[in-house]
């Protein structure tokens, strides 16, 4: 299976903070004061799960918790977490078959979109403008490179994982998406945007304006 982190779920975290220190932490934790309770929160590629914990640190209770992983190593770690007063469901399954009849508050994705290309990227990107209700907030953190910045260090950080993780996972990728077109054509405002470790890692927080319109997005 593809972009399948189960091989590395146990030591994610320390080679995560190992090579970024607490920069990945960090850039996810800057979009979370954006949240408001009550919530129904997607939370899409959550990882290890340190997030939950994170969440309980803002609010104790008042989210209602989606957690789609595709790793299901990744799950039972998640699980651990004290999420305090705050329910998780934990959907084991990739973004693409995840199905819902719920709209939801908030959807965040941290370091998803990485590991598609630009198709894939674009027609995740329209499922969850779908599930997300009109006015409700996306919270983005990914890898980033300015392209008008030279950015060669980053390109050659980027690379490198790209070759590591596309062995180890098999992630699908090889270059990241183009995300801010994405949400510019899907009418989203920026209500935060701030850069991390050099500018090689980027968060915003979204504001959904319109309702989804499911053939602006058809090839």
């Amino acid at each position: 299976m593809t972009n399948n982190y189960d091989q590395v779920a146990g030591s994610y975290d320390m080679l995560s903070r190992l090579v970024f220190r607490n920069s990945i932490v960090h850039a996810q934790q800057v979009v979370l004061p954006f949240l408001n309770v009550p919530c129904r929160l997607l939370i899409v590629g959550g990882g290890t799960g340190w997030i939950l914990e994170e969440l309980a640190k803002i609010h104790p209770s008042g989210f209602v918790v989606t957690y789609v992983e595709i790793s299901g190593k990744m799950i039972d770690l998640a699980k651990k977490r004290n999420a305090k007063q705050n329910p998780v469901s934990f959907i084991h399954t990739t973004i693409e078959d995840f199905e819902s009849s719920e709209k939801f508050d908030v959807v965040m994705t941290p370091f998803l979109f990485d590991n598609f290309g630009n198709d894939k990227a674009a027609a995740v990107f329209a499922k969850l403008d779908q599930l997300l209700l009109e006015g409700g907030k996306w919270l983005f953190v990914d890898f980033y490179i300015d392209k008008k910045i030279n950015g060669i260090w980053q390109k050659i950080l980027l690379k490198s994982m790209y070759w590591f993780f596309k062995i180890v996972c098999r992630v699908e990728a090889s270059k990241l998406p183009e995300m801010e077109a994405l949400f510019r054509l899907g009418e989203y405002n920026v209500i935060h945007k701030s850069y991390h470790y050099r500018g090689f890692i980027q968060s915003v927080a979204y504001q959904k304006v319109k309702p989804a319109q499911p053939a602006f997005f058809q090839k």
